[in-house]
């Protein structure tokens, strides 16, 4: 019931742009441990994003919102695909934490072959035909069902099986689709935490905000970072997102 973007193998999700001296010289100058330890207050301790205990804790969160979710997630993906010939998941290319390059799952809300479509729909791209983000208001590529899982984000709800495995947290950047080597040196701090399935993007604009300004949002996020903030952008999310605003 999964598949993979197209033409893009397995084996090229295990890729490393960081193995690359150039491009680890460029994230190495660029990513340092964010503020101080969450629990001692030591400079260079480990923060919230990058202790032990957020990682337990979204990973007990993800695997409660799975089984509570189990109901809603068979019946999204039998309309999936009763509604639409292929697969029912798909596993996209993200960049995550220090550019490490995963798969992250998603419920597929695209014709099959969407990425054979997207360079003759780059002039429609909504932050500009050359700009580092890729957006369109309504993608022709999207399936009927898929535009209202996209309205309400939820395509995105596989992603917990990313939050189980270690690769992304509940809060946090939204991982790109684009490689760590395609990053401004400014947009390169984002990598220092793991990737989240919701943060301040989604809480305050979403899809509406280009790339830099999500990079601010992000950064602030990161400086800030804490307990109570991650349960106050969790607590805001579904009221942001089942609203529909700003999704694409």
């Amino acid at each position: 019931m999964t598949g993979l973007e197209k033409g893009i193998p397995l084996q090229q999700l295990r890729r490393d742009k960081r193995l690359d001296p150039e491009q680890r010289m460029r994230l190495d100058a660029a990513i340092h441990m964010q503020g101080r330890g969450w629990v001692t207050g030591r400079d260079g301790a480990r923060p919230w994003t990058l202790s032990r205990t957020n990682r337990v804790l979204s990973c007990l969160g993800a695997l409660v919102i799975l089984l509570l979710a189990s109901p809603l997630l068979i019946g999204l993906a039998l309309a999936i695909k009763r509604t639409s010939a292929g697969p029912v998941l798909f596993v996209q290319k993200r960049t995550g934490y220090r550019g490490r390059v995963f798969g992250m799952f998603k419920f597929r809300t695209m014709v099959t072959n969407a990425e054979e479509l997207k360079e003759s729909l780059r002039y429609l791209n909504k932050h500009g035909a050359d700009a580092i983000d890729f957006k369109i208001d309504n993608d022709p590529r999207i399936t009927g069902i898929g535009g209202f899982l996209r309205r309400t984000s939820l395509d995105e709800l596989p992603n917990l099986i990313n939050v189980v495995t270690g690769d992304m947290r509940l809060v946090g950047p939204r991982p790109t689709s684009f490689n760590a080597c395609r990053y401004k040196d400014n947009h390169l701090a984002r990598l220092s935490i793991y990737p989240g399935m919701t943060g301040l993007w989604q809480i305050s604009g979403r899809s509406n905000i280009d790339f830099d300004q999500r990079v601010e949002l992000d950064l602030s996020y990161i400086a800030e970072q804490s307990l109570l903030l991650d349960l106050k952008i969790l607590l805001k999310t579904p009221f942001k997102v089942f609203s529909g605003h700003g999704a694409s």
